[in-house]
């Protein structure tokens, strides 16, 4: 089993910055990238970036381009999704997620484990 805790998120202005942590623990040896999505109310859960453990390649969707960042802490399992120039498009129900196969990176079905979620909410 793999186990995915999510921290960070919050209520922000526009042009704010956060940054929201991902710990993955248990089979972490298992997986080989973590994913970042994010549900708005009312649409389809959407990819924002992921990060592959080996070599630490990072993919972005374009809307978050430039604004998004992605690193990772090997030594803590941890994933980092730092978040600037935040619009109130953004805002959304953030989720990070462990892919264990090598499967498309967008792609929701790629990912086996998931986190419990946190709210960003970009508004004022």
């Amino acid at each position: 089993q793999v186990h995915l805790v999510q921290s960070g998120g919050g209520l922000v202005q526009p042009g704010a910055s956060l940054r929201l942590s991902c710990a993955v623990s248990g089979r972490t040896f298992s997986t080989n990238a973590v994913g970042w999505f994010r549900q708005a109310p009312g649409k389809e859960r959407e990819f924002v970036a992921a990060i592959v453990w080996s070599g630490g390649s990072t993919y972005y969707t374009n809307s978050v381009k430039g604004r998004f960042g992605l690193s990772a802490d090997n030594a803590k399992n941890t994933v980092y999704l730092q978040m600037n120039s935040l619009k109130p498009e953004d805002t959304a129900t953030y989720y990070c997620a462990a892919r264990t196969a090598h499967m498309e990176l967008i792609a929701r079905s790629s990912y086996a484990y998931w986190g419990q979620g946190t709210q960003v909410t970009v508004s004022g």
